[in-house]
């Protein structure tokens, strides 16, 4: 009997202190979120007197976003949109002369309607603007005025799968003209890989490894026309490539 009362005794202390335990983490856990809802209110507090102290300067600020974002749109929509309207009109004339390759005329226009440069000053904000750099750029390459070209080419900018590369693949074309075939291999490369397809990748991929052969880079030379070999056999450039491997092969051995 004694030693099962010593027993009992043990297991209601144990019990006790178990629930001691207990109670201790109980309140620690009160106690916690207690700190975080004071924490919270805090916050909460110091960002109304915030509000209170600035709330002027506050209304103004977000008065003024409103106003330049309203008015971003509503220029865009009262203002670009009308003039985008009209400099496309414009530009309908300057493209047939471009096509028919009356340069100048596309440039300066016809004395009736607007060239390209006149475009470009006058719808400046417009798409027909932007297109019109790529024009000017296109016609002073084929005019001979390479730092023409390359002042209306650095200017354009366009995501076009094809017309992107061929801005960037004309801008090569002005250096090489300026004997810079450094920075127009570059380009060529960067023309190259704006949007690979089989008409701009190895068109610009074989203007680079030219540009490189001039550098006196054979061995750069050499891996551009393999690369087009296996990446675009079936373009132009990659049925008659090679050739241009063999004499590169023979100029890197040298």
């Amino acid at each position: 009997m004694a030693a099962h009362t010593s027993i009992s005794g043990k297991n209601v202390i144990l019990h006790l202190q178990i629930s001691v335990i207990m109670a201790s983490k109980k309140d620690k856990k009160i106690n916690k979120t207690e700190e975080r809802i004071v924490a919270v209110e805090e916050a909460f507090s110091k960002t109304e007197q915030f509000i209170e102290k600035y709330q002027q300067i506050i209304l103004i600020v977000v008065g003024v976003i409103i106003v330049i974002v309203l008015g971003f749109f509503g220029f865009k929509r009262f203002y670009i949109a009308p003039k985008g309207k009209d400099a496309q009109s414009q530009m309908f004339m300057a493209e047939k002369y471009f096509e028919q390759d009356s340069l100048k005329k596309a440039l300066n226009g016809d004395g009736q309607y607007l060239g390209f440069l006149a475009i470009i000053d006058e719808f400046g904000m417009t798409k027909s603007a932007n297109l019109a750099h790529y024009y000017a750029g296109i016609c002073y390459l084929k005019l001979g005025q390479f730092d023409q070209a390359l002042e209306q080419l650095n200017k354009f900018s366009s995501n076009d799968h094809m017309v992107g590369p061929m801005a960037k693949g004309a801008m090569g074309d002005a250096h090489m003209e300026l004997n810079q075939a450094e920075k127009a291999a570059g380009l060529y490369m960067a023309a190259a890989e704006m949007s690979k397809n089989e008409f701009t990748s190895p068109l610009f991929l074989m203007k680079s490894a030219m540009a490189f052969e001039e550098l006196g880079n054979y061995e750069k030379a050499l891996s551009i026309y393999k690369r087009i070999k296996k990446d675009f056999p079936r373009s132009a450039e990659g049925r008659e490539i090679d050739k241009y491997i063999v004499y590169a092969e023979g100029l890197a051995k040298k």
